[in-house]
């Protein structure tokens, strides 16, 4: 009987085909799941998306028609309006910033709530429906926090979220 040397083991190895499936499955599968993440979670942050953009178009359908302003609506009630389109996918209650302020036209430009270093701040934001045949806007942001953030879908705050955000502008109706 001839004894095993090492070189007759490696070499049974490297001929040995059984198993390869499973090696070669195992090298794609990581790649494959980090693509699939990365897709849902880009479903998922588009479609929050426009949930926050029907909420707002409906909610300021309130503030055009003088819904808000002869039924004294405040800003947590607007900001309810919003999340009654909005289903359960967004936290409503604490990460919801709503933004409504009189503008003298159209062209009028209006501070960023993302300052100069990244971060989002809605300490300017302030509640005012204005009145008939006046411009308004209204704007609603959401920090989404992103789950996979090292695979490709970076957030746009320097903390790694998503800011998603939903813009109104219209002229009052006269009431």
């Amino acid at each position: 009987m001839k004894p095993i040397t090492r070189r007759h083991v490696l070499r049974r190895f490297a001929r040995n085909s059984e198993g390869v499936a499973a090696v070669e499955f195992g090298i794609v599968l990581l790649p494959f799941l980090a693509i699939l993440f990365v897709i849902l979670e880009t479903a998922i942050v588009f479609f929050a998306g426009q949930l926050l953009e029907t909420g707002v178009a409906d909610a300021a359908r309130l503030i055009r028609t003088g819904q808000a302003q002869d039924s004294d609506l405040s800003s947590s009630d607007f900001k309810e309006a919003i999340c009654a389109n909005v289903f359960a996918l967004l936290d409503c209650e604490a990460g919801l910033k709503v933004d409504v302020r009189r503008l003298e036209s159209f062209g009028t430009s209006v501070p960023s709530p993302i300052d100069d270093s990244g971060d989002f701040s809605a300490d300017d934001f302030t509640f005012d429906p204005g009145t008939g045949g006046e411009v308004v806007l209204v704007r609603a942001f959401y920090e989404w926090p992103i789950i996979v953030p090292h695979l490709g879908s970076p957030g746009n705050l320097t903390n790694g979220n998503y800011l998603l955000a939903a813009t109104a502008t219209f002229r009052n109706e006269p009431f």
